[in-house]
């Protein structure tokens, strides 16, 4: 299964009173689609606010989004979580839902050893026919995914991708190391043409609501061996990758997204809590990178 250079972790749109508008979510999937080049849609992921969904709330969006997008571009749905059980029983529904693929996060506060991530991810990829993208983000997991263990992972028929938030050096190691047609994600904005440089496949991107189309042209700058014409576009859009995460100083994803969203005339809502919107100085900040990149 490829699902393209760029992918994008999709928000969920929230009504004023903190459900899930899902009249917002077919515009939503257009744009992505048809603006900016998006090749897959994570849903309830990570930036989609998955810990504050319910089960009931994440397949009703994984239909609405498998149906909408109608083969248009994959559909990957963010099914892991720290209980395996549950991941199992989730991931299945969301291949009776029609999902393109999983994806699944480290499971975070338990922190297991290496047996114990290995153990629980093949579990879940022996659950399902779908195909499974791991998940490693060392920063809000507190275990890191190490490459021995995701190249032990990848000999598993149906794991056959990686969303990489550890060192660049754990990149490269993965992407030399790995079998053929594995496929290594860079899943940081910032670090995604370093991690291009040294293997990485594509990109699972925030930034990519909002510049999606000029990521593109970067991917498919590098992939046919323009390096300097990447590097140009990678710089260009620098401002607006730091910015959607350190907006004057670090908020949590994807609070600066949605609102550069609604900025972009995309009304998708606030956060659930214990998330809370930008604070006034951050949306003057967010306001200011937005217009100098348009």
């Amino acid at each position: 299964m490829d699902f393209g250079r760029l992918i994008t972790a999709m928000v969920t749109p929230f009504d004023e009173q903190g459900e899930v508008a899902w009249t917002q979510v077919p515009p939503l999937i257009d744009m992505l689609i048809e603006r900016q080049r998006t090749q897959s849609i994570v849903v309830f992921g990570t930036t989609g606010e998955s810990p504050t969904l319910s089960d009931e709330e994440k397949i009703k969006l994984l239909d609405l989004a498998v149906r909408h997008a109608a083969g248009r571009c994959s559909i990957i749905a963010g099914t892991g979580s720290n209980d395996t059980k549950h991941s199992i029983e989730l991931t299945r529904e969301a291949e009776k839902a029609g999902a393109d693929g999983v994806l699944l996060v480290v499971p975070y506060y338990n922190r297991p050893n290496q047996d114990g991530l290995y153990a629980h991810f093949a579990a879940v990829a022996q659950a399902t026919k779908l195909p499974v993208m791991l998940y490693n983000v060392p920063s809000r997991t507190a275990s890191n995914l190490e490459a021995e263990t995701t190249l032990r992972l990848a000999q598993l028929p149906n794991v056959v991708a990686v969303k990489e938030c550890g060192p660049t050096e754990q990149v490269a190691y993965i992407a030399a190391n790995a079998p053929e047609g594995f496929r290594v994600y860079s899943g940081d904005d910032t670090a995604s043409l370093s991690a291009l440089s040294v293997g990485a496949y594509g990109i699972v991107s925030v930034a990519s609501h909002v510049v999606g189309a000029r990521m593109s042209e970067m991917l498919a700058a590098h992939a046919g061996g323009e390096a300097d014409q990447a590097a140009a576009v990678y710089h260009s859009l620098l401002p607006v990758f730091k910015g959607l995460f350190a907006c004057p100083h670090p908020v949590p994803n994807p609070v600066a997204v949605k609102y550069a969203l609604q900025l972009r005339g995309f009304e998708v809502g606030g956060v659930r809590l214990p998330l809370v919107e930008a604070a006034e100085d951050e949306k003057r900040y967010i306001e200011r990178f937005m217009a100098d990149f348009d």
